[in-house]
């Protein structure tokens, strides 16, 4: 039941990272610390649709 999320910078609102996740064990939208390139620095990446 893997399903590919797209991840998105909370900052600048650009989408930068896709990943995948378990739908069943993790129903809740996925929230991730990464890089952002366009930030220069380490953001909030939040999974959108």
């Amino acid at each position: 039941m893997q399903e590919l999320a797209t991840l998105e910078c909370t900052q600048c609102k650009n989408r930068n990272y896709a990943s995948t996740k378990n739908k069943k064990k993790n129903p809740d939208k996925l929230e991730l610390k990464k890089f952002c390139k366009f930030c220069r620095k380490r953001t909030v990446h939040k999974e959108i649709k």
